[in-house]
């Protein structure tokens, strides 16, 4: 296995393992965490997260191939220096991810939860964007598909991306129902992604 493999694996693991990690430490405390596609919901915010969900799953396992059939798969970009790049930028997205999931501590869901009490946190990295987390999974999957640039990571990375800012616009539909102008004071105030409103 090539060392870029090696360093894929590795990056890939750390993001992955650290979501079930959180889930599995959240079940411990009796937190049903993953909430794609579950429970009383719109339609539209349903069928996305189901979506969400089946797309998450298929961009893993093509991931997981595009790393380990490296030398076998047609490659896009063969140049090193944009290889590496892509490992620092998946893994400052695994970085902004695990500091997203743990600043919002037993408060951090997979999808919309209208059955849990929750609460806004607008402290640490929530200060620079309502939604780190899936700035560290669009980080993640830029990183990784510029690693390992063949068409159907590619493909699978900027499809996920695009679900999870679909995602992300039916959430912010769900918050203010659930906690009406302490979100809407929070939405003036921070960006939905890191420097962009």
């Amino acid at each position: 296995m090539s060392t870029e493999s090696i360093i894929g694996l590795i990056i890939l693991f750390a993001f992955y393992g650290s979501y079930f990690v959180k889930i599995f430490i959240q079940r411990t405390r009796g937190i049903n965490t993953d909430r794609m596609g579950k429970g009383s919901k719109p339609k539209k915010t349903f069928v996305i997260e189901v979506i969400l969900k089946l797309t998450t799953i298929f961009t893993a396992v093509i991931q997981l191939i595009s790393i380990i059939f490296i030398q076998e798969l047609s490659i896009f970009i063969q140049n090193n220096l944009i290889r590496y790049a892509g490992f620092i930028v998946s893994l400052l997205g695994v970085v902004v991810f695990v500091n997203a999931m743990v600043t919002m501590g037993d408060s951090w869901r997979a999808g919309i939860d209208n059955t849990q009490k929750t609460k806004i946190v607008k402290t640490g990295i929530y200060k620079y964007s309502r939604n780190p987390a899936f700035v560290g999974f669009d980080l993640f999957y830029i990183g990784i598909a510029l690693a390992f640039s063949n068409v159907l990571n590619i493909i699978f990375a900027f499809a996920s991306i695009l679900i999870l800012h679909l995602q992300i616009l039916e959430e912010e539909k769900f918050l203010p129902t659930v906690f009406g102008k302490e979100y809407l004071d929070f939405k003036k105030k921070t960006n939905r992604y890191i420097g962009i409103k």
